[in-house]
C-alpha cells in the first residue's frame, strides 16, 4: 500500500492508501477538510464513502473504452487505466484535485500542469505516435482525460489545449465541433471555440482549455449526487434544483441554449457528465454554467449517407429519448434570434471542404439536413407562441365559432 494525501490544490482532504496492484483506494483515512470532499461524495459522521470516492478516483483515468488503448497500455507496460493515476498524481486540467506522497512536501504550485510543462509522451502514444522521453515520461494530464475518441493535451502558444480526433469512416466528429462552435458564436451562447486541424489528411477539433488555475469544472453528474432525486422529480428538474440549491446563476437559460444546440445538430451524446457548472476553486462559490464544449457526436456522425436527415434512429440524451420531446423543455426562445442562422449549411460546406472523408454526396446531404433543422427549429418556436388570449376568446364568441359540440374554445395565435 502506498499513503497519500487527496489535496485541493494545497488543501489537505483526506488521507488515503493506493493498492499497487490495482491503483484503486483501499483505505480512507482523517478527514481534514468535509467542504472540499469531492462534489457528490456522502460524507457521514466524518467518514468519507469509500466506494463513492472509489468511483470518482477510477472516473478520473482514461475510460476502458477509449480508441487504441490496449495498445497504449501495451507500449506503457500498464496492465489498466487506473494504473496511470498515481504516475501523475491524480492531476487533471479540469479541476484541482491530486493525491501527494505522504512526508513528500510537494506543493500543488511544484506539479500542477495549468502553471507547469509536461510531457508529451503519452499523448503521442495515444496518437499511436513515438514517444520523444526514453524513459516516456507519465507525468501528463492524458492520463485523466475522458471520453471515447483519441485525444491529446499539448501546450501551444502558452495555452493548454486539447486536440481530439474522429472516428469511423467519416471522421466527422472534428467537423461538427468546429461546426457547432460557429453557430454558438452567431447565436451568443456562451461556448468554448473549437477550431480545425488536419494532419496526414486526418482532421482533429483544438480547443483552449476553459478551466484556469483559480476555477474547475463540476460535472451535471456530481452535482446531481448533492441531493437525493425524488421519485416524482424529473431529471432535469432535479438537475435545476440542485444548481439553483447551490447558487448558480441563470441555470434555466443555459439548459435552453444547449437543448436548443443539440436540437439543431441531432446531437447523440450529451450525457451527464459532458456539461456542467464552474466554480471558484479557492472560495468553492459556483460561478457560472459551462460553457457548452464536447458536441462532436451529432450530424448523423456514424450513420450511412442514406440515413442522413433521418430521426427515427437518433439517440438523444440527457432529459429525454428524442429531440422532440426534449425540446419541449425550453422555457424561452426570447434570446434566440432564428434569422442568425440563414446560410449556416453553406458555412458547414466550407468547413468540410476538402475532406478526403467528407465527400460530396454527404456533403450535400449534410447541408440540406442542417437547413430542415433549422426550419424545424422556426416551427417548434411558432408552435410554442400559439397561446389562447382572452381576445382571442372575445372574438371567437362574436363570431361564434369557438363552440364545438364537445364543449371548449379552438386555439389562437398570436
Amino acid at each position: 500500500m502506498k499513503k497519500y494525501t487527496l489535496m485541493h490544490k494545497n488543501f489537505p482532504v483526506a488521507d488515503l492508501e493506493l493498492d499497487e496492484a490495482s491503483g484503486a483506494i483501499s483505505t480512507v483515512g482523517i478527514v481534514y477538510e468535509k467542504e472540499r470532499v469531492p462534489v457528490g461524495i456522502p460524507v457521514k459522521k466524518n467518514i468519507i464513502d469509500r466506494a463513492a470516492l472509489n468511483a470518482w478516483w477510477k472516473g478520473r483515468a482514461i475510460p476502458a473504452s477509449r480508441m487504441g488503448i490496449e495498445n497504449a497500455l501495451t507500449k506503457l507496460h500498464m496492465s489498466s487505466t487506473q494504473m496511470l493515476l498515481e504516475k501523475c498524481l491524480g492531476l487533471s486540467l479540469s479541476d484541482q484535485y491530486w493525491v501527494c506522497p505522504k512526508n513528500s512536501g510537494i506543493t500543488w504550485e511544484q506539479v500542477n500542469f495549468f502553471e507547469n510543462t509536461f510531457s508529451d509522451d503519452v499523448g503521442n502514444i495515444l496518437f499511436d505516435q513515438t514517444a520523444s522521453g526514453n524513459p516516456v515520461s507519465l507525468m501528463s494530464p492524458d492520463n485523466t482525460s475522458d471520453g471515447w475518441l483519441k485525444k491529446k493535451w499539448k501546450i501551444i502558444d502558452d495555452k493548454r489545449c486539447l486536440i481530439k480526433g474522429g472516428s469511423g469512416a467519416t471522421q466527422q466528429e472534428p467537423y461538427n465541433e468546429v461546426l457547432a462552435s460557429r453557430i454558438m458564436d452567431r447565436l451568443d451562447i456562451p461556448h468554448v471555440k473549437y477550431s480545425l486541424l488536419v494532419e496526414d489528411d486526418y482532421p482533429y477539433s483544438v480547443c483552449e482549455d476553459f478551466i484556469t488555475p483559480e476555477t474547475e469544472l463540476i460535472s451535471a453528474w456530481h452535482l446531481m449526487q448533492t441531493s437525493r432525486k425524488p421519485n416524482h422529480i424529473s431529471i432535469y428538474q432535479h438537475y435545476i434544483n440542485c444548481c439553483e440549491e447551490n447558487g448558480v446563476p441563470e441555470i434555466r437559460k443555459a439548459l435552453d441554449q444547449m437543448i436548443v444546440l443539440d436540437y439543431l445538430l441531432v446531437n447523440e451524446d450529451r450525457h451527464l457528465n459532458n456539461f456542467g457548472v464552474v466554480r471558484k476553486a479557492e472560495s468553492l462559490k459556483y460561478m457560472c454554467a459551462a460553457p457548452i464544449f464536447d458536441s462532436g457526436t451529432s450530424m448523423w456522425f456514424d450513420k450511412p449517407t442514406a440515413m442522413i436527415g433521418d430521426i427515427t434512429k437518433l439517440v438523444c440524451k440527457p432529459f429525454k429519448n428524442t429531440h422532440e420531446e426534449q425540446i419541449k423543455l425550453v422555457s424561452s426562445f426570447e434570446w434566440l434570434a432564428m434569422e442568425k442562422l440563414s446560410g449556416i449549411e453553406e458555412e458547414f460546406r466550407e468547413i468540410v471542404r476538402g475532406s478526403l472523408f467528407v465527400d460530396e454526396k454527404r456533403c450535400d446531404a449534410l447541408c440540406a439536413a442542417l437547413k430542415n433543422r433549422v426550419k424545424m427549429l422556426e416551427k417548434v418556436i411558432h408552435a410554442n407562441q400559439t397561446v389562447y388570449t382572452i381576445d382571442d376568446y372575445k372574438n371567437d364568441v362574436k363570431e361564434n365559432i369557438a363552440y364545438s359540440g364537445s364543449g371548449g374554445y379552438k386555439k389562437g395565435e398570436m
